[in-house]
């Protein structure tokens, strides 16, 4: 009898939980980088002055950012762990009503009531935690809640994504400096929003237009409150 062969497949979700992180960082760190930038360039602020508020921009932003991740992410496991330690009880206490219960889920999704408990109980019997946590819970392994992981990929992608329009600052002429920064946070962003549809699966053109849109949305308010700002100062 020939052993049955493992057909071995790659979804996109497995990356789900870094590359959330990933973009949302590196977004940001255009985004508000650029943004701040620009707003304290509209209120004629100097060169130097510029470059020091990008710097702490960036240092900031980074921190806020993984202690954002950290602390939100860390609640999603908290709240997993406390359903999972619940579940833990429960079947402790009564196996045969969470077979049931899971039977039940199994019988709403389309199988035979006998299939359905043929299911459950193997199920139970490979890991009955396991089970539960999956189709009663819907916590699996490529969705559960890493912190530390959320933390520092947000804190990493922030910095890169911030060193874009402060490295442009540093390098652009004083007078040309706003359609500089703005030129090129935007060419980023739709890099940006068009690599990250293309790792998701999505359509590339809109996950750069809508990235992109925003952006220069942010970018133009933040502007125009400096320009305010800066006349009536």
């Amino acid at each position: 009898m020939r052993g049955l062969r493992h057909h071995t497949e790659r979804h996109r979700t497995d990356r789900i939980g870094w590359l959330r992180a990933a973009v949302l960082g590196a977004n940001d760190g255009i985004v508000s980088t650029a943004s701040l930038l620009l707003g304290v360039a509209a209120a004629n602020a100097g060169h130097d002055n510029l470059l020091l508020t990008g710097v702490a921009g960036l240092v900031a932003g980074a921190m806020s950012m993984a202690a954002g991740e950290y602390v939100s992410v860390h609640s999603q496991a908290d709240t997993e762990n406390a359903d999972l330690a619940r579940e833990r009880t429960e079947l402790e206490q009564d196996p045969s009503a969470e077979r049931r219960e899971l039977a039940a889920i199994y019988v709403a999704r389309g199988l035979e009531p006998d299939l359905a408990e043929q299911v459950s109980t193997q199920l139970m019997a490979h890991d009955a935690i396991g089970a539960h946590a999956r189709d009663e819970l819907g916590i699996s392994a490529n969705f559960s809640a890493r912190p530390i992981q959320a933390a520092l990929a947000s804190a990493a992608s922030f910095a890169v994504g911030a060193a874009l329009p402060l490295a442009v600052t540093a390098l652009a002429p004083e007078q040309a400096l706003i359609p500089w920064v703005s030129g090129a946070s935007l060419a980023s962003l739709a890099v940006l929003g068009a690599i990250a549809a293309r790792f998701g699966g999505a359509d590339m053109l809109i996950g750069a237009w809508r990235v992109t849109f925003w952006g220069a949305l942010a970018m133009v308010i933040t502007a125009g409150v400096g320009a305010v700002f800066g006349g009536a100062v």
